[in-house]
C-alpha cells in the first residue's frame, strides 16, 4: 500500500510538471494556431504559398520572444481543396490538437462547410483566403476577414471593362460555392448598370475539363469574361479560348493565384488581368511589402506572389490582435479585441473591426500580366 501511494504521488508530480495543453489552445509559453489548406493537388501552389506567408511572419515573432510571452505554434492539415478532407480536419484540429483558433483556410467549398463545426466549439476563424459572401452573411462573431470580397473584387472588373468601351460580359466559373459566389458578385455588378451577363460556362473543381465552357462562351464573342477558378483551370479555358480565336479579354478574381496563372499560361498569359486584394508584392514603397519582401526571403521563399503576402498579412493582423488582448488569453477576450480595431494600420494595409463588422478590409487593385510572366498594375 505504501509503495503504491509513493508511485501514485510520484505519478501526479511528473503529470504536474508537465505544461498543460489548455483547452483552448493556450499554455503559459505557447498558442496553438490549426489550418487546413490544399498541399496537394491541382491547387496546392494556393495552399503551400498561404502557409509559407503565415510561417514566415510568424517565425519573426517567435523569433522575438513571441507575444507576451507565448510562442506560436501552427500545425497545417492537407484537405487537397476538397471539402470532404477540410471538416475531418477541423475537428481534429480543434478536438485533439486543442488550437486556439483557425488562421489562413483556404477556399469557399473548403471554408463554408467547416462553418458548423467552429461556430459550435466556439473557436475563431481567422483570415480565409476566399471572399465569398457565405462567410460574410449572416454575420458570425467567430469568423474574421482581412481581405475584401468578391463581390468587391467583381465590381471593380465590371466597372473596369466598360470604362475601356466593353459590354458584353462573360463568366466563366468553377461549379461549386467559390464559383457561384463569384458569378453572383459579377451579376450584381452588371445589374447595377443595367445590364445582364452574356454567357456561363462552367468547370468542375480540381479538373480542367473546359471544353464545353469554352465551346458556349466563345460562341457569345464576348469583350470580356470574368473567371472565378483556380489556376490550373483557368489557365486551360484562356488557352482554349485563345486557340479558337477569342479576342475577348480575361479577368480573373484574386482566388486564382496569380503568380501560379503567371507561370502555368507563360506566353498565353500576357494581357490576362486579376484583380488583388493585397498590396503588389514586388514593390518596394509600402510598408508591409518591404518587410514581407524580408522575412519571406529570410524563410527561403524569395519567390515573392500574392498568395504568400496575404498570408503574411493575415498572420501580422492576427499577432496584432494577440498583443491588443494581453496577457490573460482566452478566445472571447481575443474577439472583443479584435472588435476594437480601428483603421489599424499594419505597414500601409489598414484593418477595421467592429462587434457589427469584421469584413476587415475593402481594397481592390487590378493588375496585368506583362511579358515573362512579371505583373503590372
Amino acid at each position: 500500500m505504501e509503495k503504491n501511494c509513493v508511485r501514485l504521488l510520484i505519478a501526479l508530480a511528473v503529470l504536474l510538471a508537465q505544461p498543460a495543453a489548455a483547452e483552448n489552445g493556450v499554455t503559459k509559453d505557447r498558442i496553438v494556431l490549426g489550418q487546413s489548406v490544399a498541399l496537394t493537388g491541382p491547387a496546392s501552389q494556393l495552399g503551400i504559398q498561404m502557409r509559407n506567408g503565415v510561417s514566415a511572419y510568424l517565425d519573426y515573432v517567435n523569433a522575438q520572444g513571441g507575444v507576451h510571452g507565448r510562442k506560436i505554434e501552427l500545425i497545417t492539415l492537407d484537405d487537397g481543396y476538397e471539402p470532404a478532407r477540410t471538416v475531418p480536419n477541423t475537428k481534429k484540429l480543434i478536438d485533439e490538437h486543442k488550437v486556439f483558433a483557425l488562421i489562413g483556410y483556404v477556399g469557399t467549398p473548403t471554408s463554408v462547410p467547416a462553418i458548423p463545426v467552429f461556430t459550435e466549439a466556439k473557436v475563431p476563424f481567422f483570415g480565409p483566403f476566399t471572399g465569398a459572401e457565405a462567410l460574410r452573411a449572416p454575420f458570425n462573431r467567430y469568423i474574421f476577414h482581412v481581405r475584401a470580397s468578391y463581390y468587391d473584387e467583381t465590381d471593380k472588373i465590371v466597372e473596369q471593362v466598360l470604362s475601356i468601351g466593353g459590354k458584353s460580359i462573360a463568366v466563366f466559373y468553377q461549379d461549386d460555392a467559390y464559383g457561384q459566389a463569384g458569378l453572383k458578385g459579377t451579376e450584381i455588378a452588371m445589374a447595377k448598370r443595367g445590364l445582364k451577363v452574356s454567357a456561363l460556362g462552367t468547370v468542375e473543381r480540381n479538373t480542367i475539363k473546359v471544353e464545353n465552357a469554352v465551346k458556349a462562351i466563345n460562341a457569345a464573342k464576348p469583350d470580356a469574361v470574368v473567371m472565378i477558378s483556380q489556376y490550373t483551370s483557368c489557365a486551360e479555358f484562356i488557352r482554349q479560348m485563345k486557340r479558337s480565336g477569342s479576342a475577348a479579354t480575361f479577368y480573373n478574381v484574386s482566388f486564382v493565384g496569380s503568380k501560379a496563372l503567371a507561370d502555368a499560361l507563360g506566353s498565353d498569359g500576357l494581357g490576362v488581368a486579376i484583380s488583388q486584394v493585397m498590396p503588389f508584392p514586388w514593390g518596394a514603397a509600402v510598408p508591409v511589402v518591404k518587410e514581407y519582401q524580408r522575412l519571406a526571403a529570410k524563410a527561403g521563399h524569395p519567390d515573392f506572389n500574392f498568395s504568400a503576402i496575404e498570408g503574411f498579412v493575415v498572420a501580422k493582423v492576427f499577432v496584432e490582435g494577440l498583443k491588443r488582448t494581453g496577457r490573460d488569453l482566452t478566445r472571447e477576450a481575443f474577439i472583443d479585441a479584435l472588435e476594437r480595431m480601428q483603421d489599424v494600420d499594419v505597414g500601409g494595409f489598414y484593418v477595421s473591426y467592429s462587434p457589427q463588422n469584421h469584413a476587415g478590409s475593402k481594397f481592390v487593385d487590378l493588375t496585368i500580366i506583362a511579358r515573362e510572366g512579371k505583373f503590372l498594375r
